[in-house]
């Protein structure tokens, strides 16, 4: 029994880790579903959005743009939230722009878009490093939600409590988007057939733009409640964009609670392994994806292919 309950700590950090992957692998999802592109750059972006975040909350980052100087004397409580909101809103702008370079390869090989999307990321983390050095930062949290506490004789962490359940209010919000809102049913029809959604008079160059840069914002999100856990690095997008792709190909590429529930999977798997055996938590994800993808090779509520038939 003490042993289950030591097992709780892990098992929480595991869910939180778990929803933050599959907030980063939605994002990823919709880019894919409705671009058809892989966005390589989808990583630097989750870095970019601590980075942004970090000027908006901390003077050290704030270094970077002087007039914010006086923002810097009130609490942080109202710099940590406009970083909340101001941050994904400027990354998702980065998107945009991103999306834009992209229309010249609509059509085309799409090797094309893997190779923009992967010189964007470069060109990315080599700006944050021209910009904010090659150190590690850490982003200051509220004191509400930083710190821990004791019960049952081991300390919590408050944060990755609060990390938990803002990932479940924002996927949360992400489905009653998607599914009960006009503006998520076009997204819907453009990732499923984007040519007819053309035929009904949809502004398809308009809704891709919109589908990027709401998809960059969600990583930016992302990228702000991981900034606490992971640190934030140049090099940190990396981190983030390989989780992504194992969720979106454990949980089946185009299916929503596929990459939640995948999510959680590798967060748990991840979390446990951590606690054990430290050297093979990242290794864990890996082997996760090869026995699932053995047996299940859509994965796991992929739609069947016709080979499949």
């Amino acid at each position: 029994m003490d042993f289950l309950f030591n097992l709780l700590p892990h098992l929480v950090n595991g869910l939180a880790l778990g929803l933050l992957f599959a907030l980063i692998a939605l994002g990823f999802m919709l880019i894919i579903g409705v671009m058809e592109v892989i966005n390589l750059a989808h990583g630097s972006l989750f870095a970019l959005g601590a980075y942004v975040a970090l000027v908006i909350v901390t003077p050290e980052g704030g270094m970077v743009v002087p007039f914010l100087k006086p923002w810097f004397g009130i609490d942080i409580v109202p710099r940590y939230v406009a970083g909340l909101i101001i941050a994904p809103f400027v990354v998702g702008l980065f998107g945009m722009g991103l999306e834009i370079c992209l229309r010249r390869t609509y059509g085309k090989d799409p090797l094309y878009g893997l190779l923009l999307t992967f010189g964007a990321a470069l060109v990315i983390e080599e700006g944050i490093r021209v910009i904010w050095g090659h150190g590690e930062y850490v982003l200051p949290l509220p004191k509400g939600i930083r710190g821990g506490f004791f019960y049952g004789d081991l300390i919590w962490s408050t944060y990755r409590f609060y990390a938990a359940l803002f990932s479940m209010a924002m996927i949360g919000l992400l489905w009653v988007f998607i599914e009960k809102t006009p503006y998520g049913a076009i997204i819907k029809a453009g990732a499923h057939d984007s040519e007819m959604v053309r035929a009904l008079g949809i502004n398809l160059p308009r809704l891709r733009l919109f589908v990027f840069g709401f998809g960059t914002a969600l990583a930016a999100i992302a990228g702000i409640i991981m900034a606490p856990i992971w640190g934030i690095r140049p090099q940190v997008g990396v981190d983030a964009v390989i989780p992504a792709f194992v969720v979106i190909v454990l949980g089946g590429v185009g299916s929503f609670w596929g990459a939640v529930i995948a999510g959680l999977l590798v967060g748990m798997v991840v979390g446990l392994t951590a606690a054990f055996l430290s050297d093979w938590s990242l290794l864990s994800m890996y082997l996760l994806l090869l026995a699932v993808v053995t047996f299940r090779a859509r994965g796991l509520m992929g739609k069947a292919s016709v080979l499949e038939n």
